[in-house]
């Protein structure tokens, strides 16, 4: 590639002595900001431990997540292919979904999951598609398959056809104030009726809610999830709004569904 570039950390090691390969735990990225701060660059990129899930940092550090990286490679994708569907997880922030549309994409809000997200792009023909995880799966001139090293060559490609720096991108980009990922044990025999059961209410209530997998829900203060985890006994739970205020109601509604089926949202489980 051309350019000027620094790697970190390339003796393959599978204790991973300098930190966590989670590329979307702002934690394990502090050596990439330090190096881009350090060295001026442009941006950095990250990569899990099997080289499949994509993270990234601006050259301010700010971080930027799946659903981001994703409306930003939608960008050339569509160029090549005008109305085609992209596809992102259910809590992929509403901004993408927005800017798919805008970009003269189709896009599609599915279920959390590797191979449903694939399954689902075979059905849809769809060239891109990408969960919040940092998998990003690409059909357009490529196989279908989530490959982190192409998706940063991909990244590179766009940003070079949009014209302007990934800080600007990232700057221009609307401002949300949303949650992590919040994930809480609850007992393996109720996840999946805890969800049904806000369901019914919600649907009862007339709220505004997408049942694709999980509970989304849009309000005028913004969106919230609440979801099963396929692998392990938690849920999932995520908000977005315009404002902290509006966050905080967001909040208050989820711990409402909670407790009407008799939980609260304890302490966060592990991943």
């Amino acid at each position: 590639l051309p350019g000027e570039h620094h790697t970190l950390f390339t003796d393959v090691d599978g204790n991973f002595p300098n930190h966590h390969p989670d590329p979307t735990e702002e934690k394990n990225l502090a050596d990439l900001r330090r190096l881009v701060a350090d060295k001026n660059l442009d941006f950095g990129l990250a990569f899990d431990g099997d080289g499949d899930r994509i993270g990234a940092i601006d050259g301010e550090g700010r971080v930027i997540w799946g659903d981001q990286l994703l409306s930003i490679l939608a960008e050339p994708v569509l160029k090549k292919a005008p109305g085609a569907t992209i596809i992102a997880d259910v809590k992929a922030s509403q901004m993408l979904f927005d800017r798919v549309a805008e970009l003269g994409g189709e896009p599609l809000m599915w279920k959390t999951g590797h191979s449903l997200v694939k399954t689902k792009m075979k059905e849809t023909d769809a060239p891109l598609a990408g969960e919040m995880s940092g998998h990003i799966f690409f059909a357009q001139d490529y196989y279908g398959f989530d490959d982190a090293q192409y998706a940063a060559v991909q990244l590179i490609n766009a940003v070079h056809l949009i014209g302007t720096s990934l800080t600007e991108i990232r700057g221009s980009m609307p401002a949300f104030v949303n949650t992590p990922e919040m994930r809480f044990q609850v007992d393996e025999s109720r996840k999946f009726a805890v969800i049904d059961e806000v369901l019914a209410r919600l649907k009862a209530a007339g709220a505004d809610v997408n049942d694709t997998d999980g509970a989304r829900v849009n309000t005028p203060d913004g969106w919230w999830l609440l979801r099963a985890s396929n692998t392990q006994d938690v849920l999932v739970a995520r908000a977005e709004a315009r404002s902290q205020d509006a966050l905080d109601r967001l909040l208050a509604q989820i711990d409402a569904q909670l407790e009407a089926s008799g939980l609260k949202r304890g302490p966060q489980a592990a991943h």
